[in-house]
């Protein structure tokens, strides 16, 4: 049987992240099962095991694109702003980045409980963190009191998070949840 070229294999694992990613978030990395994740991505176990080694490994990999997936979109929504707006920009987008699809729960539900405390504070550090403690240095925090705003910021909106995501037909929550984000950013900045 011919092998697979390099640019089908590589379809294959984005296919089975893609996969994995949806079914982590509608289950649960408990429920989840390898199976049903082979199953839906149309391929075998083996393939799975293949291209993630095991039912952590794919997590840890959904997780770091999830987180990705987050921080790109802070980036996108703060190019061309001066500090302040991006700073507010981007923690707008990333409430809406996180909670869209899979990235509440595989994030914030399983992350912690899956991945050690430490690579999910490694994993948050290296995306949305570091968005959040350039823009807050960007807007004038000075350096002694900047990494604990960062922490500080970063574990509100991450809550905040959470709240928004338990209600998902509440049409006012997201309302909520934005104006209590900019409470937080007027203190934050002294508006």
């Amino acid at each position: 049987m011919p092998r697979a070229s390099a640019a089908e294999a590589a379809a294959t694992a984005r296919r089975i992240l893609s996969v994995a990613a949806e079914h982590f978030s509608a289950h649960g990395y408990a429920a989840a099962s390898v199976d049903d994740i082979a199953r839906a991505a149309d391929v075998t176990r083996g393939a799975v095991y293949h291209h993630y080694s095991s039912k952590p490994g794919l997590f840890a990999a959904v997780a770091r694109a999830q987180q990705q997936e987050v921080a790109d979109a802070i980036v996108a929504a703060t190019e061309g702003s001066g500090p302040e707006p991006a700073l507010r920009v981007g923690s707008h987008a990333f409430l809406d980045a996180i909670t869209a699809g899979a990235a509440a729960r595989v994030l914030l539900v399983d992350g912690p409980a899956v991945l050690s405390w430490e690579d999910w504070r490694r994993l948050d550090a290296d995306g949305p963190a570091a968005e959040l403690r350039t823009g807050l240095a960007e807007a004038g925090v000075a350096a002694p009191g900047l990494d604990a705003l960062t922490a500080a910021l970063s574990g509100a909106m991450n809550e905040l998070a959470l709240w928004l995501s338990e209600r998902p037909t509440d049409a006012a929550a997201r309302g909520y949840a934005h104006d209590a984000l900019d409470r937080l950013l007027d203190a934050v900045l002294g508006s």
